[in-house]
């Protein structure tokens, strides 16, 4: 007695999917529930911000009704406002003191730093890079506070205020600088150096001369990172500040959104955010020139290895 036995059909390779499955069967299928959840989450962060900036230009006291488009909480004012409050004037000089200070600090002694580790070898180099790395962990209220007790018990010599908040700025911000110079690093190589040095050039000339140039872009775009975080740092520079006279404009913004805040709270964060942005900008577009030649003299080189 024979038994039929029907072929096993399988889908050819482009087949439709199922209907049973439906959308979801299709791998090719447009990610759309994922673009929901992008979309979603870019509301959830950025309306809000956007509320601030709107209400910021309100003419009336209200941060929740729009009573009009005003300058009233930016100049107009005569004691209010951002740019005349006797408050928030000095505060925004603290900030961009306190920011300028620290890049001019942090990046030279970052990228120090990561020449140093990239250089150095052995157990107290990877000590010294676990170290930088822990700044990223170590949360920075407990730099704050740890900076603070070392201040008022053993560096005395040290005022709080403005050099103590310098100081404690540029031991937070120096592993933004160490990282970013030392992933150039990795891209550049030692070929150059090595180059200069066959040609009769000291150690120390060739990454004068040679290394150097080539770190610029890291630099740059390190320097803009620094910047735009030590503008708006809040917990460190609170901790070491000597009064108000020494408390840069996150601290001020802090301590009105406690109080009753006019709108002019609202300009002031305006204000740290566009001055973040556009510290940002100018990094990348200077990354993106400085970077314009080296990235050309990169893809010839890949072009002739490939043709040979």
């Amino acid at each position: 007695m024979k038994t039929e036995t029907r072929p096993r059909t399988t889908a050819p390779p482009g087949a439709a999917p199922s209907r049973h499955l439906g959308w979801f069967g299709n791998p090719w299928r447009k990610p759309r529930i994922l673009e929901g959840i992008t979309w979603l989450y870019l509301a959830w962060s950025v309306l809000p911000v956007i509320v601030a900036v709107v209400f910021s230009f309100n003419q009336g006291r209200s941060r929740s009704a729009w009573q009009g488009f005003s300058l009233t909480w930016w100049w107009e004012d005569p004691y209010e406002s951002l740019f005349k409050n006797p408050l928030l004037r000095p505060a925004i000089f603290q900030s961009f003191r306190l920011a300028i200070f620290t890049t001019l600090l942090a990046v030279p002694i970052g990228t120090a730093f990561a020449i140093g580790l990239d250089r150095w070898r052995g157990r107290p180099a990877k000590v010294a890079n676990f170290s930088v790395l822990m700044a990223f962990v170590v949360p920075e209220i407990i730099l704050g506070l740890a900076l603070l007790l070392s201040f008022q018990n053993f560096l005395t010599f040290v005022p709080l205020g403005t050099a103590a908040q310098v100081i404690g700025l540029v031991t937070w911000q120096i592993a933004y600088a160490v990282i970013i110079v030392r992933a150039r690093l990795l891209t550049i190589g030692r070929e150059y150096e090595e180059a200069a040095m066959d040609l009769g050039a000291s150690p120390t000339r060739s990454i004068r001369r040679v290394l150097l140039p080539l770190l610029t872009p890291a630099m740059f775009a390190s320097a803009a990172i620094v910047f735009a975080d030590s503008i708006d740092d809040f917990v460190t520079v609170r901790y070491l500040s000597a009064g108000a006279n020494t408390e840069p404009l996150s601290v001020k913004i802090y301590n009105a959104a406690r109080a009753s805040p006019t709108p002019a709270v609202n300009a002031a964060a305006t204000f740290m955010l566009v001055a973040t942005f556009t510290v940002i900008t100018v990094g990348f577009f200077a990354y993106r020139y400085l970077t314009r030649g080296q990235r050309r003299e990169g893809a010839v080189k890949e072009f002739v290895s490939f043709e040979v």
